[in-house]
């Protein structure tokens, strides 16, 4: 087994880690460049972008021919942790959710019409998009079987009815992807839609307060009632809106795992710079037996982490959909990042508990971590379901043809 990466990628890292430290991490301390909901400023973010693009740090996770550098999963991989290390490196780098799922999604399965007038300008920064599926009781959360927003045929078009909540980004969105039920069919009941926030018939209601720091755009409630979208507007086909979501959840659930892990690290680095120069009854933190132990803990558990989370990504640059693969990150990475985050205000006392560090503001973004893009109950349900079918082969290593 070769874990070596390959030169190209290993100096985009670099680069990567070069722009954070001089051009984010800076910002990310000073608390003028924060907006209300605790993200970076636009127009901060705006200045920021246009410098990770002329240093072609931009939409790595796409093919050069979208726009991007075609870097693949496992590249993916190495660069989205890196780019963590700041809380405002996805966005800069338009690599954050929930662009970054919607353009890998439309790249694989838009027509170029599609492609041209909905992704080109997500994919240039122009607009931000929006992925609607979760609805309230009794709609569909994990379960897209429940879904209850329907869209009917009226002609060419497609009438949508519903209502979505928790929907990210949605309040600064301008592009959408919308899942609604198109008929009964348990496998081919489902559609998914693009539509542009202009569109009438549609409203958001309300910016639903969260617990956390804010992604731009925030969680947010929408009611459906007489959207209307034309046929073209259809991705891939009606009836195989689930083949879309599955196409764009299984990359997505793993880019939020690679993003987390650099999050993770970065706990890691400010409970260790900390515990290098604090003192107590006489002696460094960091020759106390129980913070060492505390810090080496997390430091084999994040290396775990990226096992699963570089397995996974292999598996999908090798065209395997990986869901196993991707639900043991998914819960393992998603639990790691909470406890990286509480060893490290615990560490850092309570200075780790204020707004003098980032750690309080990941500590409260990390809990939506075992919720977000499917909860750990539901993804321990998949490899339980995984091992009925597979017994022990699901343990198999893949083997090399002969």
């Amino acid at each position: 087994m070769d874990f070596t990466i390959p030169a190209h990628i290993e100096d985009l890292r670099e680069q990567i880690a070069s722009f954070v430290e001089t051009e984010l991490l800076p910002v990310e301390a000073d608390r003028a460049n924060y907006d209300p909901h605790e993200n970076i400023r636009l127009d901060v973010l705006a200045a920021k972008r246009a410098k990770a693009r002329e240093q072609g740090l931009w939409c790595l996770q796409l093919a050069p021919e979208t726009g991007g550098r075609g870097v693949g999963r496992v590249g993916m991989a190495v660069c989205y942790e890196e780019m963590n290390r700041s809380i405002f490196g996805p966005v800069t780098f338009n690599s954050a959710a929930p662009d970054d799922g919607n353009m890998m999604v439309m790249e694989a399965l838009g027509t170029d019409e599609q492609k041209d007038w909905w992704l080109k300008p997500v994919v240039d920064g122009k607009v931000r998009s929006a992925f609607a599926m979760t609805e309230p009781h009794p709609g569909a959360g994990s379960d897209p079987g429940m879904m209850q927003t329907v869209a009917r045929k009226d002609g060419d078009d497609y009438v949508v009815q519903g209502h979505k909540w928790f929907i990210t980004g949605a309040d600064e969105a301008e592009h959408f992807i919308l899942v609604a039920r198109t008929s009964d069919d348990a496998r081919r009941g489902h559609t998914c839609f693009l539509f542009h926030k202009d569109d009438p018939g549609w409203e958001i209601t309300r910016r639903i307060p969260i617990m956390g720091p804010e992604e731009h755009g925030g969680h947010c409630e929408m009611i459906f009632d007489g959207l209307r979208i034309p046929r073209r507007n259809v991705v891939l086909e009606e009836g195989r809106g689930l083949k879309v979501v599955q196409t764009r959840l299984g990359v997505a659930r793993l880019t939020h795992c690679m993003r987390w892990l650099g999050l993770a690290r970065r706990c890691v680095e400010i409970a260790t710079e900390y515990a290098s120069r604090r003192e107590g009854f006489g002696i460094r933190l960091a020759d106390r037996e129980s913070v060492q132990i505390m810090l080496g803990t997390l430091c084999a558990d994040i290396e775990v982490g990226r096992l699963l989370v570089m397995k996974a990504a292999w598996g999908l640059d090798q065209g395997s959909y990986a869901q196993k693969e991707v639900s043991m990150a998914k819960v393992h990475v998603a639990n790691l990042l909470h406890r990286a985050a509480d060893a490290a205000i615990q560490i850092n006392g309570a200075r780790g508990y204020s707004k003098d560090t980032v750690l309080e503001w990941i500590y409260r973004y990390a809990r939506q971590a075992r919720l977000v893009d499917g909860a750990d109950e539901v993804h321990r349900m998949v490899l339980n379901r995984y091992l009925a079918g597979e017994g022990r082969a699901f343990f198999r290593w893949p083997v090399a043809e002969a």
